[in-house]
């Protein structure tokens, strides 16, 4: 989880809202940085980047057995992206209460109606993260 905060710091200083993630999978680690602004891409979420490579990498789109660490409770879009390409783990910091699909606004990751459970586990140096969001935001007005 720090590097996933160094990743966010790394974000925040390109302009992006400071989200940072890291994958692990067997012996492969990979990391991404929000790059929304950077790529002029909506989709271009932390979450997003690094379940596209992973998948690119292992030839494969079932990321079964991988934990995915990031920095804030993953949004809808990467919500779904988790669930669909089964990653068995997820390590969150943050909560979201305006945009979060764990509980924090929607309850996509835990929802009885989705095809896949993976173990979520919450509150990993939230405060660090907490604070690292609200100082970017803060900033930005």
């Amino acid at each position: 989880m720090r590097r996933a905060i160094e990743l966010a710091g790394e974000a925040a200083t390109a302009g992006d809202v400071p989200v940072g993630a890291v994958l692990v999978s067997g012996e492969s680690v990979l990391e991404a940085k929000n790059e929304k602004e950077l790529r002029h891409d909506a989709t271009a979420h932390a979450e997003m980047l690094l379940l596209r490579e992973a998948s690119r990498r292992a030839g494969a789109w079932r990321l079964t057995g991988a934990t995915l660490y990031v920095t804030t409770e993953p949004c809808v879009m990467c919500a779904g992206a988790i669930l669909a390409a089964r990653i068995e783990r997820l390590v969150y910091a943050a909560r979201d209460p305006k945009g979060g699909a764990d509980g924090g606004a929607f309850d996509v990751l835990q929802s009885p109606k989705a095809n896949h459970r993976l173990v979520v586990t919450e509150g990993v140096l939230e405060r660090e993260a907490s604070e690292q969001l609200q100082r970017f935001f803060r900033d930005r007005r």
